[in-house]
């Protein structure tokens, strides 16, 4: 059976659809106020928000997955939904800077993915998985009747030959994106062209260095989550039954890394609730760090209108990341994960905070350094900053 394969997919119909799609959950976390700008411009009417749990809500705890539950129910009751069987999509986001990302909605077998480390599968992770962070996520989607998944994978397609040359065909959506977010279209793929698309990830994957097709760009956790709920799931049922699942195949949106309008971003810290001084100390302690360039990582950091710059030498991490993100872990600080150096100077203005201003990655070491260290350090990169994350918008059924 391929990696990808054609999908049922969900798109909403007379809806307005700039009030139905949002930014990715785990997006604007330590920023409520955008999710509160959210909620005031999309008011009654359907939307997304009410099938997702934003992150910056997780306080809200249980009985916010039973209304996002019971909202699912409401929407496919209602007949809010146009049904495209075994379709595959083409889409393509206008960034706010005018770039276009180019895109391919499909589904892939979760029997391909494996999140662990040390995998050898089709689709890998990029980042280390925290299993921690995998039962709450269980928890909203065990119950769950549809998916709307936020997951990006990316292929290392340099001849820009698979994605690039799909042949668009009827335009089922185009909008603009709320809160600063873009421009968003989706074409039908043909189904004489969706059958040769696969044929080429196939083919891909056959002539793939490690045998590595898709490394998971976006929504790591979100995919170990469908990952670990088709575990429990196919326990309980036949062979036969196993094969055609709904919760065997997610739903994702794959994308080529080497796309121009694809920019990969650093994922800066802020650590709150410390004395800063304190913990420029501790790092100081247990690293060989300079205030000149020792030849070691660059980490900058910032607290309250201070700022300054830190040369770590660490030699068991290759990147600024994973040195500080095993330092912090260490000590356990309450770390968030943010986009964008104005938000951390923002954020570290506070009292008893610090940010950590991390240097940008290179994105075409990205497939050789999954294949020959396996996962890197978790949140080491970010594909665009947190307005440019993708917007839900399409949905499968998973039970």
């Amino acid at each position: 059976m391929s990696v990808f394969r054609k999908a049922e997919i969900l798109i909403p119909k007379n809806v307005d659809l700039e009030k139905w799609s949002v930014v990715a959950c785990d997006q604007f976390t330590s920023e409520p106020e955008y999710w509160h700008e959210a909620e005031s411009i999309i008011g009654d009417a359907p939307s997304t928000l009410n099938l997702v749990y934003p992150e910056a809500y997780l306080s809200e705890g249980d009985a916010r997955i039973e209304s996002i539950n019971k909202t699912m129910d409401e929407y496919i009751e209602k007949d809010m939904f146009e049904y495209y069987s075994d379709s595959v999509f083409y889409i393509e986001r206008t960034l706010p800077d005018g770039k276009v990302r180019k895109g391919i909605i499909g589904a892939i077998d979760l029997e391909e993915y494996d999140f662990t480390k040390s995998s050898k599968s089709a689709i890998r992770a990029t980042e280390g998985t925290v299993i921690e962070r995998i039962p709450p996520r269980v928890k909203i989607r065990e119950n769950a009747s549809m998916e709307l998944p936020h997951v990006l994978l990316l292929i290392n397609d340099e001849s820009m030959n698979i994605i690039e040359k799909v042949t668009k065909s009827q335009k089922l959506y185009d909008f603009e994106l709320m809160l600063n977010g873009g421009h968003l279209t989706g074409w039908l793929v043909s189904d004489e062209d969706a059958n040769l698309l696969i044929e080429k990830f196939d083919k891909f994957e056959d002539n793939a260095p490690d045998g590595l097709l898709f490394a998971v760009g976006d929504g790591n956790h979100s995919l170990a989550t469908a990952k670990t709920c088709w575990e429990n799931i196919k326990g309980n049922l036949t062979d036969a039954e196993r094969e055609n699942h709904p919760a065997r195949f997610c739903l994702v949106e794959i994308e080529n890394i080497h796309d121009d309008a694809l920019i990969f971003e650093p994922i800066h810290r802020i650590v709150f609730n410390v004395d800063p001084q304190l913990v420029i100390k501790q790092l100081n302690e247990e690293y060989e760090c300079s205030t000149s360039d020792n030849g070691g990582h660059k980490v900058e950091y910032v607290f309250g209108y201070e700022k300054g710059t830190l040369y770590v030498k660490d030699p068991s991490n290759g990147l600024a990341v994973g040195a500080l993100q095993t330092f912090l872990d260490r000590h356990n600080y309450e770390t968030d994960y943010i986009h964008g150096d104005d938000v951390v100077e923002k954020l570290a203005i506070k009292d008893n905070s610090i940010g950590f201003i991390l240097p940008v990655p290179d994105k075409s070491d990205l497939f050789k350094s999954v294949i020959s260290d396996g996962a890197l350090p978790r949140k080491t990169f970010s594909m665009g900053e947190a307005n440019e994350k993708r917007y839900y918008m399409e949905a499968k059924m998973i039970k």
